[in-house]
């Protein structure tokens, strides 16, 4: 009898069943981000970051080119494990021989039609898409869709416009509807002698943008922040602002786990969430003190955030992504570390015994609900994960992948 086999009749013994758990687990997809590949620069001419986000460190071998970041991507979606997506931002276009001729207002599905192609290819499950509201000339004094100077606020609705129809041709493309993130870093380093109109203008910017959308290829959300650097002292799109216009407008939230107070987390929010929502958009990633965008790893809220899901049968509610950018490690391994974390937490929450744990607090014992939680913590949880891996041709031995990867083609880089 194998190790798996043995664990089999363990979790069993609990009414945990490992075989629906790993099939289960093999249907969730995740979305993985781009942009930890190049520390978020994109393609379209940005430099630098702005509007609030930075990202630390300076490992050598950055994706330069749109061909290096496909290389990369190439190699670290092969050793990933599951159902995949690939989430695009619009700086991310390849503009060609439009590069200096046309602005983020003007880009069209043709700029993106390379990272269709390339997840067609390696058997992505769907694209999804965000604009990019920062790292621009036009995002002025700090402002973009909130801006009270009219041209500037007209650019950033225009651009909004023009990714929601970008991402239906994704969608329809794809054959599954593109999750669209719309977050601004609008706000104001300092106290603000007015916090209503911004936000004012904020809601007249976004009922503009989303007039007409393509409801069947198309689910956008909208993402709150607490702060960010440079806007420490209020921020336009709140968790309280979005809240509240997604529920009035009959959209998605998108829920950030860097974007609260250092106190809060975002695994209490998922289920009071899906009290009110149909669906839930999910960006992961592991805030050390603030949304300082660490990898993603297997830590107690993740596991926490994985059981909400879990438990409540939401994982074909909650559309789960990643969203970090370490540049202090080798991106590539950074890809794979994240999203196996990511899946490792998935399949911990598969492996509990709910049903009879839910069943002693409705009655009220609330003793054997500790007990349960804390009997199952050391189950032989690795032999299952072990045995996932397997049946997708993955192993946990996946180093020296990234090691040769790193050697042959990112140190020759400069």
């Amino acid at each position: 009898m194998t190790r798996y086999e043995q664990s089999k009749e363990l979790y069993a013994k609990f009414g945990v069943d490992t075989e629906q758990a790993i099939e289960r687990l093999s249907q969730i997809a995740v979305s993985v981000h781009c942009w930890q590949g190049d520390d978020v620069i994109g393609f379209d001419g940005s430099e630098s970051l702005s509007g609030g986000i930075q990202t630390t460190g300076n490992y050598p071998g950055r994706a330069r080119t749109p061909e290096e970041l496909f290389a990369d991507l190439t190699r670290a979606f092969a050793l990933m494990p599951g159902k995949k997506r690939i989430n695009i931002h619009a700086c991310y276009a390849l503009l060609g021989e439009d590069k200096g001729k046309i602005d983020r207002d003007g880009y069209e599905y043709k700029h993106f039609a390379p990272w269709v192609k390339w997840a067609k290819d390696n058997g992505l499950e769907g694209v999804d898409f965000n604009p990019t509201f920062f790292g621009h000339p036009n995002m002025k004094n700090g402002l973009s869709l909130s801006s009270p100077d009219e041209e500037t606020r007209k650019f950033w609705v225009r651009h909004g416009k023009a990714c929601l129809k970008i991402a239906a041709q994704m969608g329809k493309e794809m054959g599954s509807p593109c999750a669209v993130n719309i977050w601004i870093p609008d706000g104001y380093k300092d106290i603000p002698a007015d916090r209503l109109g911004p936000r004012q203008r904020l809601i007249k910017s976004l009922d503009e943008m989303l007039e007409g959308y393509d409801k069947e290829w198309v689910i956008p959300a909208v993402e709150s922040k607490v702060f960010g650097i440079g806007v420490e002292s209020y921020t336009v799109g709140s968790n309280e602002f979005y809240q509240n216009y997604a529920a009035t407008r009959g959209m998605c939230c998108l829920l950030d786990t860097g974007h609260y107070h250092p106190t809060e987390v975002v695994s209490d929010k998922i289920p009071a969430m899906l009290a009110f929502y149909d669906k839930l958009q999910l960006h992961v990633s592991r805030p050390v003190r603030w949304d300082s965008d660490h990898v993603v790893i297997v830590d107690d809220e993740l596991k926490e955030l994985s059981k909400e899901i879990i438990r409540n049968n939401a994982d074909k509610k909650v559309m789960i992504a990643l969203d970090y950018f370490d540049a202090s490690i080798n991106r590539l391994c950074a890809f794979v570390l994240g999203v196996r974390s990511m899946h490792k937490a998935l399949l911990c929450a598969l492996l509990q015994p709910y049903e009879e744990m839910k069943k002693a607090q409705d009655e009220n014992d609330l003793t054997k609900v500790l007990y349960m939680h804390e009997r199952v913590k050391f189950l032989p949880f690795t032999d299952v994960w072990e045995e996932y891996l397997r049946r997708q041709g993955l192993s946990e031995d996946w180093w020296e992948s990234v090691e040769q990867f790193k050697n042959e083609v990112i140190a020759k880089r400069g």
